[in-house]
Formats: C-alpha cells, sequence, structure tokens
C-alpha cells in the first residue's frame, strides 16, 4: 500500500499493473458519496489531507488506498462506516488472470476439495506450458508478448497447487475429444497427454475421461467447476465468452454438485481414463 501526506501527485510506479474489480468498485463508492455531499474532487483532497491526483487515482480504481485516506474519507463523507467495512475486502490485481476470474482463483487456494468438468480444452490446472501458450496464442484480440507471458506464468503458478496441497483431493472430468484436437500442433498434443499424466499421478489428483462413445452426460449444459471451503460452504464457478460466473446460491450449487456427481458416474474410471490416455499418447 502506498501511504503519505502529500499534496502533489503520487509517483507513477505505485500505480496499480492491474486494478481489481473490487479497487473499481471500492473507487465507484467513494466518487458517489463525494458526489452526495456536494464536494469536487479538490475540495474533497483538501479535507482528506491527498493530493487530487491521488483522489482521483482511488475513484477511478488506479490506487490500493491505504489506511489514513480510507479514515480520513470516512470523515469526510459522514462516517457510515461503508468505506471502512468496503476496504477490508480490497485485493490488488492479479497479472495474467481475467478480471472475472480472480475471485474464483483466490477461492482455489483456500478449498479443501476442487473439482472441475471440461468439455473445450485441457483444464488449466493441467495444461503444459506448450499447451497454455497455444491457447493464448489464439486469442483475439491477439495478446502483445508481454500479456501471452504474463497469463502462462499465472496458469503455470496456479498449478503449483496440484503438488504443494497434497491434502487437498482434485477431482477432474475431462471430454475424451479435448485429447485429440492438435491444438498447437501435433509436438504440443504429444507434450499435453505427457503433462497430464504427470499432473494426475499424485493419490490426491483423480481423472477421468468422458469417453467418445458414452451415452449418458449429465453435464451438457457446459463446463463447470465446483469446490468447498474450510467451513463447509460449496460454490461453483461457469465460464463462458468474455465472462465468467461466480455461483454462491445454495440451491444451484447443490444443482451442479448432483450433476459432477452423476458424470462421474457415467465417465471411465480413474484406472481406465489413464489407460486410455496412455493409448491415444502411444498413438502419436
Amino acid at each position: 500500500m502506498w501511504t503519505g501526506d502529500v499534496v502533489g501527485s503520487v509517483a507513477e510506479n505505485e500505480r496499480e499493473p492491474d486494478p481489481s474489480d473490487s479497487l473499481r468498485t471500492f473507487g465507484a463508492v467513494v466518487q458517489a458519496l463525494r458526489e452526495h455531499a456536494g464536494l469536487s474532487r479538490a475540495d474533497f483532497a483538501a479535507r482528506v489531507r491527498f493530493s487530487r491526483h491521488t483522489v482521483e487515482s482511488v475513484e477511478l480504481g488506479r490506487r490500493m488506498p491505504d489506511d489514513q485516506f480510507v479514515e480520513r474519507a470516512e470523515a469526510a463523507l459522514g462516517d457510515t462506516g461503508a468505506l471502512r467495512r468496503a476496504s477490508r475486502h480490497l485485493t490488488r490485481g492479479e497479472p495474467g488472470l481475467a478480471a472475472w476470474f480472480r475471485r474464483w482463483a483466490r477461492l482455489e487456494r483456500e478449498a479443501v476439495s476442487l473439482c472441475t468438468y471440461e468439455c473445450r480444452l485441457v483444464p488449466g490446472l493441467l495444461q503444459s506450458e506448450g499447451y497454455a501458450r497455444a491457447v493464448f496464442d489464439n486469442s483475439i484480440p491477439l495478446l502483445t508478448d508481454a500479456q501471452l507471458e504474463a497469463q502462462v506464468t499465472a496458469r503455470l503458478e496456479r498449478q503449483k497447487m496440484l503438488w504443494e496441497r497434497t491434502h487437498v483431493p482434485f477431482s477432474f472430468i475431462v471430454e475424451q475429444s479435448v485429447f485429440h484436437r492438435r491444438l498447437g500442433g501435433e509436438e504440443v498434443r504429444r507434450s499435453v497427454i505427457d503433462h497430464v499424466l504427470d499432473q494426475t499421478m499424485p493419490r490426491n489428483v483423480t481423472l477421468q475421461l468422458v469417453p467418445l462413445d458414452a451415452e449418458y452426460h449429465a453435464c451438457l449444459d457446459g463446463p463447470v467447476r465446483l469446490l468447498e471451503k474450510p467451513d463447509g460452504r460449496r460454490s461453483a464457478y461457469s465460464e463462458g465468452q468474455q465472462n465468467g460466473r461466480l455461483i454462491l446460491d445454495a440451491k444451484e450449487v447443490t444443482l451442479l454438485h448432483q450433476r459432477y456427481d452423476t458424470l462421474r458416474s457415467q465417465a471411465l474410471p480413474p484406472k481406465e481414463s489413464r489407460n486410455l490416455l496412455e493409448r491415444l499418447r502411444g498413438e502419436l
């Protein structure tokens, strides 16, 4: 966090490199309360004893406010406690993660179980570096080199969970068809199958394939991710074109768990799934 009592611009290197949704939301609340109080940015800046530039940066979600800013803003805007409570949930942006995915990524790191069904591509936690690069290389609009590297780095960093959190069960159900796709070419296809076989070796990681000839399928509505938190509450996440949805409603989450559990019984058992993947690799 930045701190200070300085009137004038804050150093450019203190700008958030990738503003989070929580920073933007907090900033919007500050701006709404300021305008409701009839204060210009200059007037408000004088009251909180920070520069106008700093106030603007906070309101636009470009800067992480420090405790002094929050307390002075509270005093200047009615001392309702809204800013103080909201500031507890502020998080910095995470380069390489889509804005709509960040909250789920944080929940992943504290989950006591994780389940993933994927029908479009190899799940991110199981992707090889070459496969991840091929995925992001197909992004439209095209990513810059720096953006692509940030995406790949973030994806590989997330994968460490599989090896570092050995007490957490990870379940993956993936369509067999995903491994027939030649995304990135045959070499990438070989490498990702090898990588998936390696990543699913630990006891806490389970992989099941839905075979091409499966007659029954409980998750035809699309990919889904499920997790359970330490307090026993469960959440779900679904993703589509340019958006993702965190699902917290208990009834909806229960339904998705029911679908996943049914698909688990319809997919090949882990040993058969691994044998199938090894046969596919041997054919390349």
